[in-house]
């Protein structure tokens, strides 16, 4: 059996793991044609052949990380990335027929604030020439650090799978270790 090329390109930043955990999760929800892959390996151009790219990043100081933000984070033990996602999306050449969607991962206590590194990556991708796949979404974390917050692993696989339906993926089975939808979740958690 030959393996497929993915259909779907997730870049992700991360510095505590919360925003991977989110992104692996998206990816499952999408399906087998998907690749993760951090930001630092990103490329400037999306590859032939990606459909849809899901671009992720945690919100630092209610936008998208800067240089000195992420040196704040590995600071206080977090991963140091040589580029974000601001400096990524600045560089980052279009594909024709390629859709985007983003999402961010911020403190649950800031639910309620505007500011979301999703939001602004959205706008700069727009104002870049990308189509929009989705409106932005936000998964949320218990403090700066983590850990995620009770059901956002299951929210974020759910968000995944409508995704792919809503865009067209080509269908394909889940990865075997794909997390389970939460039923419990209701259309207003999305």
């Amino acid at each position: 059996m030959t393996q497929q090329s993915p259909t779907t390109l997730v870049v992700v930043e991360s510095a505590f793991g919360n925003t991977r955990r989110i992104a692996d999760a998206i990816a499952a929800g999408i399906g087998t044609r998907t690749a993760v892959i951090d930001i630092d390996e990103a490329p400037s151009t999306v590859p032939a052949g990606i459909d849809l790219l899901v671009i992720g990043g945690p919100t630092h100081a209610l936008g998208m990380s800067r240089p000195q933000s992420r040196q704040d984070a590995q600071g206080q033990g977090g991963a140091a990335s040589s580029r974000g996602i601001r400096e990524w999306i600045a560089e980052l050449t279009p594909q024709p027929g390629c859709r985007v969607v983003t999402f961010d991962t911020k403190s649950g206590s800031l639910r309620r604030l505007a500011g979301s590194a999703a939001n602004r990556a959205a706008r700069k991708l727009r104002g870049n020439g990308f189509a929009l796949a989705a409106r932005p979404m936000s998964f949320y974390v218990a403090d700066l650090k983590g850990p995620l917050l009770d059901g956002e692993i299951e929210r974020a696989t759910a968000w995944g799978r409508d995704l792919a339906a809503k865009v067209g993926v080509p269908p394909d089975t889940p990865a075997a270790d794909a997390p389970a939808p939460n039923p419990s979740a209701t259309r207003s958690d999305r």
